[in-house]
């Protein structure tokens, strides 16, 4: 006989090992008993695949527990023909008549934190078992005393479907019959002390409902993508790449409609064909996963599997990815394994333990974000993310990941006062878990997927993080030029006036601009939280603020490491972003912005063409001086190379509104100088000052330590690049 305690537990939601309960278990001899739970059922009746009645099961519980033998033959292949109290029947698959969903090698890796793609065996995924269609289920709560699935299949009802825990990986599993792609579910659970506690959605969940709604959805998992050899030449250190960062929800919104954000494919059909008329190589795009705050602008994700339900489905965004390949376009994704919300449906505390995040909120509590930081320590967690990165790599195709807040990660102290941190077990600030995990996550991306790329943010001067594992660095592909951007807008701030005085803010990035492999980032971090947007950093009236925008956009891309620029700032949008509207696209009735939309289209296309701007970034030899002590007039100059001895690009700024007529400036070969790019000119918005005919032949005057030299005009707040087209 069952014990009452048991079918206590079980109508209690309280069992920990269901199928010790439920399902078939033997008998008498040729004989099994068959064991459900089954709330609101009036009558049980077991019955074969075919149709054939093998008996009624009893009720031994008036909130629905039923038992009764039947033949034993039938054990692993019966069903359940149900007569409900509300009058309805249904032929049910008894979940619990079904064997283990995980294997034994999974089990194994699960428990030993080396299972590099765990999104394959937990979540949910749709499948057949035994011939029966349906979907399993598992989720690591090894701490919980009970887990069940809840969802749209079973009223949300927590004492309908108890899962079995595998011990030897704290996995909590089990297969529904009849639960289809499209089901949405939670996993609720019950902690050692008793407490039920909210429901949780599921960390691996492929897709999530719609805010304000929390559920998980369960999904198809995309199919592995084949590795792409262009996609490797294209995001190679030697490779242009000019990134327009994009936040998906204020790009454009559709204003007929309710101000609706766009779906993943009117994104494909208009977001993608702008960035290739733009010229940029790559679009990067703020945190797609599931998040539950707007507001956050993606930073701060529930669901990391999920591409986020506001612009439909994962297979709309594997779309959106296809369609930027066969464009040419590559595409970058921001992504968050610094820290996660504190969310009741969440990570935080989510078996009753800290089981994802450190225990000691001097540990696992940020305080400028109030959110949660991963105990990357644990195995398990460290794998959760890693496996995440190779998911999106690798089943959508996307080019690479700009790793958001790495200094969060690597420093213990961070935005931490004296007394509020742990030292580490040496006694120093870093954090050696996350160190190492960072260094593991680049190694298995350089594995297993080298067509990839990592971006750091990080905004410390923290050793190597874009040199390889083998050398003592991180093993990041590149890294964002925070020192740059800090300096080069602080200088572009002041008053022309003023520059002189602070000359050195604008030529001191080239002290270390080669070690590491930079980004220039123009972020959206710059044109939020009252910082204006990139024109209204600029001084002067209206006219100097264009000229000064243009000036400081043609510097950019003449300086060496590759660029990023957030949207909106290719059009010099007036007002600061606001992630609730859209950008002002109106603004490109204006023929100043316009002119700032086709430099920026022109910068990015000669960029791309002309390979001394992009071959030798990374080398001391892609780059000479020509003139950086000019402080007087504010004006430098130097030399960019490509591989080709012969390969190079004059740039000129003049960061004053002063023309300098007969400015001499020496060169490194005799020959013909054409004027190929001018920021000054009316095409742009400027005001056409120049050098006459946009040509300077190279005279043997000796300039700037060179044997050549050439006379030009310089434009008052302008950059110009100049090409050798004959040479002496």
């Amino acid at each position: 006989m069952l014990p009452a305690h048991d079918i206590e537990a079980i109508c209690g939601a309280r069992h920990g090992d269901p199928f010790s309960v439920l399902g078939p278990h033997p008998a008498a001899p040729g004989q099994i008993s068959v064991r459900c739970f089954l709330p609101s059922a009036q009558t049980v009746v077991v019955q074969t695949v075919d149709g054939q009645t093998l008996g009624p099961l009893r009720q031994k519980h008036s909130d629905g527990f039923f038992e009764g033998l039947v033949p034993a033959e039938t054990a692993t292949s019966y069903r359940l023909h149900v007569q409900w109290t509300n009058g309805l029947s249904t032929l049910i698959d008894d979940p619990y008549r079904f064997p283990t969903v995980l294997g034994e090698m999974d089990v194994w890796l699960l428990g030993e934190g080396k299972h590099l793609r765990p999104f394959e065996v937990l979540g949910a995924l749709s499948c057949e078992m035994l011939g029966v269609a349906g979907s399993r289920f598992a989720v690591w709560a090894p701490n919980a005393s009970r887990v069940s699935v809840v969802g749209d299949f079973n009223f949300w009802d927590g004492r309908r479907h108890p899962m079995r825990l595998r011990r030897e990986c704290g996995v909590w599993e089990l297969f529904l019959p009849g639960v289809a792609l499209g089901s949405k579910y939670k996993f609720e659970i019950r902690s050692q002390g008793g407490q039920v506690l909210p429901a949780r959605a599921d960390p691996y969940a492929l897709q999530a409902e719609l805010r304000p709604a929390t559920a998980s959805v369960i999904g198809k998992l995309p199919a592995p993508l084949p590795l792409d050899t262009r996609r490797q030449r294209a995001n190679a250190l030697d490779a242009p790449i000019s990134i327009y960062e994009v936040h998906l929800g204020s790009w454009r919104r559709n204003a007929d409609e309710g101000n609706r954000w766009l779906t993943w494919d009117e994104l494909a059909e208009t977001l993608v064909p702008y960035a290739v008329d733009m010229g940029f190589t790559h679009l990067e795009l703020l945190p797609i996963s599931e998040h539950p705050f707007d507001g956050s602008w993606g930073y701060q994700p529930v669901g990391l599997y999920a591409p986020t339900s506001r612009f439909g489905d994962a297979a709309g965004f594997a779309r959106l990815v296809a369609r930027c390949h066969a464009e040419g376009i590559g595409l970058i994704l921001d992504w968050v394994p610094a820290h996660f919300p504190s969310d009741p449906h969440g990570l935080a505390n989510f078996d009753g333990t800290h089981l994802y995040e450190y225990a000691d909120p001097r540990e696992g509590f940020h305080n400028d974000w109030n959110t949660l930081i991963y105990n990357l320590g644990r195995t398990e967690v460290s794998n959760f993310l890693l496996g995440n990165a190779l998911y999106w790599l690798e089943r959508f195709g996307v080019d690479g990941l700009r790793v958001d807040a790495v200094a969060s990660m690597l420093y213990r102290d961070y935005s931490r006062k004296a007394g509020e941190w742990i030292p580490n077990v040496h006694g120093g600030r870093e954090n050696l878990e996350a160190i190492a995990f960072l260094k593991r996550l680049n190694e298995v991306i350089g594995a297993e997927r080298p067509q990839a790329i990592t971006l750091a943010e990080e905004s410390t001067a923290f050793p190597a993080v874009s040199r390889p594992t083998y050398a003592g660095g991180l093993g990041f592909h590149y890294k964002w030029n925070m020192g740059w951007m800090h300096d080069s807008l602080v200088y572009m701030a002041r008053d022309p006036i003023h520059r002189k005085h602070h000359h050195g803010e604008i030529t001191f990035s080239m002290i270390y601009a080669f070690n590491e492999n930079f980004v220039l980032p123009i972020s959206h971090d710059e044109v939020v939280h009252g910082k204006g947007s990139l024109l209204k950093k600029m001084p002067g009236d209206r006219w100097q603020q264009f000229a000064n925008l243009r000036a400081f956009l043609g510097y950019m891309f003449a300086h060496p490491g590759k660029k990023l620029l957030f949207m909106g700032c290719e059009f010099a949008q007036d007002r600061e972003w606001n992630h609730d509207q859209s950008l002002d696209w109106h603004l490109l009735q204006h023929a100043e912005h316009e002119g700032v939309q086709r430099l920026v289209r022109d910068l990015n296309h000669f960029y791309r063409s002309t390979p001394a701007l992009y071959q030798q970034d990374f080398v001391p030899a892609g780059f000479e001086w020509i003139e950086h002590n000019d402080a007087e007039r504010s004006v430098l100059s130097f030399i960019r190379r490509g591989v080709d001895e012969h390969s190079f690009v004059v740039a000129v700024c003049n960061f004053t509104p002063t023309v300098w007529p007969s400015y001499r400036l020496g060169v490194p070969e005799p020959g013909q100088y054409r004027e190929c790019l001018n920021t000054d000119s009316v095409h742009y918005g400027g005001s056409n000052v120049g050098t006459p005919l946009g040509a300077a032949t190279a005279e043997n005057i000796p300039w700037h330590g060179r044997p050549h030299s050439i006379v030009l005009t310089l434009p008052p707040l302008a950059t110009v690049l100049l090409e050798l087209i004959n040479h002496g």
